[in-house]
């Protein structure tokens, strides 16, 4: 169904790969079309219990892909003030293709290889978990084009890697590296080889999709709702989540899966 993005679903886990390793990744408007899309229907696909995102190639992504600038540029009306507002349309339209990623009700994993800039940063910090190369290399190039980065990071990468590191890379735009994105928080852990890499990514989508997918789905609604509501809020609406989506089947079926030393299977 799509055609810069290969997709795979096998054992309630999709494998998505950005698939455009000759251009390094940069994102054409199809391609952030296509993933907006991908995310929306892995959303709402019953068979699928969690996510990796990766990247065939060298480099997990370049970033926009310069095309995207131009028919952007050439779209806009003349008109001040109406260039502004399909402007600003434009822009949120983009933002959406990644906050489908953090909207997407499984547990999405990034595996990250070579270089991952500008709109690639963006996009895998719309990712619940993400692992990467010891030599992978992370940075907001946004600055260096004389922009600000618009479409994630700034909003994002605060709540990960901390207030004072994501200003040093916004002002900056310096690179990142795989270790210090690791000790950063930015990464859960590095590799030294791919091999390593996705072997400890596939096995953590297998844990991920072994649990009750609905207990899975509500962990990273309160997750991502506690990152932007108060402590009071969050609490309150875990406490109405668990009073109306507690499953006893899942939780009886746990329970007795422990007391006979197996393993549970749920629903999905």
């Amino acid at each position: 169904m799509f055609e810069l993005l290969d997709v795979v679903i096998e054992d309630k886990i999709a494998t998505v790969a950005l698939n455009r390793p000759e251009q390094a990744n940069a994102l054409s408007q199809k391609m952030w079309d296509e993933i907006r899309h991908c995310f929306i229907e892995l959303d709402v696909n019953a068979e699928v219990r969690a996510i990796i995102l990766k990247a065939h190639g060298k480099n997990f992504c370049a970033g926009m892909d310069l095309s995207v600038f131009q028919h952007i540029m050439e779209s806009l009306p003349e008109e001040h003030g109406r260039r502004s507002e399909q402007m600003r349309l434009l822009i949120i339209a983009l933002q959406d293709c990644f906050a489908a990623i953090d909207r997407c009700r499984k547990p999405v994993i990034a595996a990250v290889q070579g270089a991952c800039v500008g709109a690639g940063l963006d996009m895998i910090s719309a990712c619940d978990i993400r692992f990467g190369l010891e030599d992978a290399s992370f940075s907001i190039k946004e600055i260096d084009l004389g922009m600000t980065a618009d479409v994630g990071s700034l909003q994002r990468l605060p709540n990960i890697i901390g207030d004072g590191l994501l200003r040093e890379l916004a002002y900056t735009g310096r690179a990142l590296e795989g270790n210090e994105a690791a000790r950063a928080g930015l990464l859960n852990r590095t590799f030294a080889s791919i091999d390593e890499l996705y072997q400890y990514t596939a096995e953590m989508a297998v844990t991920i999709a072994s649990k009750s997918p609905l207990a899975i789905r509500g962990s990273k609604e309160m997750i991502n709702y506690a990152r932007d509501h108060s402590l009071h809020d969050s609490l309150n609406y875990v406490a109405t989540w668990n009073a109306g989506m507690l499953s006893q089947v899942d939780l009886m079926g746990s329970v007795m899966a422990q007391m006979q030393g197996k393993s549970a299977s749920y629903e999905d």
